[in-house]
């Protein structure tokens, strides 16, 4: 177990910002976890969790506090059952699993991040969610002082949501498992409309495992969503904002102010979000509401290949970052009536 002292928190992040943490540790097993977080409960220290650093914008000064970064490794195959430590590089995980013919996450190749943060935001893609496939998490309980498994229901899974999310100082993740699936070298039924054309198949239909995730990472790549350290559209967190989820009278409200704004003709995203509730598409809010790829001139702009993203361009600040949001923020609500919510996890900061 690595402990280093006024550590730079910045590298450890797709955003490259933030400030040093008063003490790092950097923690190899699970046990190094639960001891470093026991220890920090104990003296009353603040905690700042770190995994593949992909959804968290720290702020320039950094944390007061101690930061864990959660380098656990471990991938086992038991048939279709799959367990991850916390600290197993996702995207890497996906592609093991694909090229052992199991399917179920090859939609979600591509993203950044570590295996012990996919449940806490419920991460999802292309028309799959790890929710529908994740069946346990194991993990540490800060209240109760010990290891718990958590069922997949235990987990209160919603859109870019968990019971993780909602208790953010109660558990720490420590490994999660993954009930796969052997179609036989088939991919699960395609959900998403653009990746069933890029693959020229039906919606509903399987391809092949394999070319499915070269696929989604095609796609992700073509918006700046796989990370490439030469590639400054890539220094963000992926998509910045959750779309959004109105009720029939706030989407009512919504559509007028487009038609407003935009003609009659004109109709917003919508997709069903389950009782009576629709969702529309953050991006297609920021594009029309005139923030457009690339907006922006300072050393913090939107992303040249998706607006949902909001890149750092080499030699932005924290506070660079969160002036560009609070701009796009401030512009989408006096367009549409709509307050765009960040999906990034901020740490002293906020929007």
């Amino acid at each position: 177990m690595q402990e280093l002292h006024d550590a730079p928190l910045a590298p450890l992040t797709t955003f490259r910002l933030g400030g040093p943490a008063t003490r790092l540790v950097t923690a190899t097993t699970d046990a190094e976890v639960v001891e470093t977080v026991q220890r920090a409960d104990a003296e009353g220290t603040p905690l700042l969790l770190i995994g593949g650093g992909s959804n968290l914008v720290i702020g320039d000064k950094g944390f007061e506090g101690t930061a864990l970064r959660i380098a656990t490794t471990g991938f086992a195959l038991d048939g279709t059952a799959l367990e991850l430590a916390a600290g197993e590089v996702w995207t890497e995980a996906v592609a093991r699993s694909t090229a052992a013919g199991l399917a179920g996450i090859e939609c979600l190749a591509g993203i950044p991040g570590s295996a012990g943060a996919t449940p806490i935001q419920n991460v999802g893609a292309y028309g799959q969610e790890v929710s529908s496939v994740l069946t346990e998490v194991l993990a540490y309980d800060r209240r109760e002082h010990r290891t718990v498994t958590l069922s997949g229901a235990e987990c209160a899974f919603s859109y870019r949501h968990s019971r993780f999310k909602a208790e953010p100082d109660r558990h720490v993740v420590l490994r999660v498992r993954f009930a796969l699936a052997d179609e036989g070298g088939l991919s699960a039924p395609i959900r998403y409309a653009e990746t069933a054309r890029a693959l020229g198949v039906a919606a509903g239909e399987r391809a092949p495992l394999e070319q499915v995730r070269e696929t989604v990472l095609r796609l992700r790549a073509g918006k700046g969503m796989v990370l490439d350290p030469d590639d400054h559209d890539t220094w963000s967190a992926g998509s910045f904002f959750t779309n959004p989820i109105l009720d029939e009278a706030g989407f009512a409200a919504f559509r007028r102010r487009v038609a407003d704004r935009l003609g009659a003709d004109t109709e917003p995203p919508a997709y069903p979000a389950g009782e009576g509730r629709t969702k529309t598409s953050a991006a297609w809010l920021i594009d029309k509401a005139g923030f457009t790829k690339g907006y922006g001139s300072g050393p913090a702009r939107i992303s040249g290949k998706h607006t949902l993203a909001l890149t750092n361009r080499g030699a932005a600040t924290t506070e660079d970052l969160l002036a560009l949001a609070r701009e796009v923020v401030t512009g989408v609500r006096e367009a549409f009536g709509i307050t765009l919510v960040n999906e990034p996890v901020t740490v002293g900061v906020e929007l």
